[in-house]
């Protein structure tokens, strides 16, 4: 039998889930959805940043050269791309065990840039395990901010005063707490909330894959936790400040939808976001962002989000 559509062929081979299939037809067509699906195949090149607090391009260019470390610099500020090596292949290196470099993805890298922190600053980041988004806006406001990072799962929270204490970002305060229960006499002037997803944006598709990970009961999980973590963080955003909503889903029950059913019960609005040179895919809310899955970026949502006066 001959397919003619990629979602069909994964869905009948058991690979990508029916529902999953059916809602990116349904919200971007068949044509983007297959687009997607093909970035789900793409085996992702190894990203990481330089931790500007320990080091600098120069020192990581130079163990590059040293080590015949092929990479190129990649679209954002002190990121490198690296062409002939896996993450695998630099976990026991100078630079990862000292902390210079922080491996994490270019999407990643995206919310703390956009949130646009400032030293100084009463900033939270709302879930903020394994630590590359906190510790990068610590390098961001070289170390000079006041950042509140909250982790509800011990083992995770280990992990993230672990990586905090490598990356040597003394700015950080790490609590062992559920964000959604954080006290309302609480405030910021700016809040990341990377929200915990169904992961549609990450998703990886090869060869020898059986089943994707992903469930409709995790997609409207998500969905109902996102809604509660975003009404506190807007009920403790200072007035006149700013907040990222973001995820790694392109599902919009886990991006838009939140926002349409959370942000008229607050004073606050969108604020449009410059996507740069980002491959991206439509959206119903004018000027944020969905980046399309492909070799450099996992699929990611981010909104940017102003708190009235």
């Amino acid at each position: 039998m001959l397919y003619n559509k990629i979602g069909d062929f994964m869905e009948q081979n058991n690979l990508i889930p029916p529902f999953l299939n059916e809602l990116l037809d349904k919200e971007y067509g068949i044509e983007l959805k297959n687009k997607i699906i093909e970035g789900y195949k793409n085996n992702r090149l190894t990203t990481l940043r330089v931790n500007t607090i320990k080091s600098n391009k120069e020192v990581i260019i130079k163990f590059f050269n040293d080590n015949n470390i092929e990479f190129k610099e990649g679209p954002i500020d002190n990121s490198f791309i690296l062409l002939n090596k896996t993450a695998n292949d630099l976990y026991k290196t100078d630079i990862v065990e000292n902390g210079l470099v922080y491996l994490q993805s270019l999407s990643s890298m995206l919310p703390p840039i956009y949130l646009e922190p400032m030293e100084g600053e009463d900033i939270l980041d709302m879930a903020a395990a394994p630590g590359g988004k906190t510790s990068e806006i610590a390098a961001l406001t070289n170390n000079k901010a006041h950042i509140t990072a909250v982790e509800i799962d011990k083992i995770r929270c280990d992990r993230l005063k672990f990586n905090i204490l490598k990356q040597g970002a003394s700015s950080v305060f790490v609590i062992n707490t559920d964000a959604k229960r954080l006290d309302d006499y609480f405030s910021f002037n700016k809040i990341l909330l990377d929200a915990p997803c169904s992961g549609s944006g990450t998703l990886f598709l090869n060869e020898k894959t059986k089943q994707l990970k992903i469930s409709r009961e995790l997609v409207n999980n998500s969905a109902k936790l996102q809604t509660e973590l975003l009404k506190k963080a807007l009920k403790i955003l200072k007035p006149n400040s700013y907040m990222i909503y973001s995820t790694c889903s392109i599902l919009k029950e886990e991006n838009e939808n939140v926002l349409n059913k959370v942000l008229p019960l607050y004073n606050c609005e969108i604020v449009k976001l410059d996507p740069m040179d980002l491959e991206t895919l439509p959206s119903t809310i004018p000027g944020v962002i969905t980046v399309m899955p492909n070799e450099y970026y996992e699929g990611f949502f981010i909104a940017k989000i102003y708190k009235k006066k």
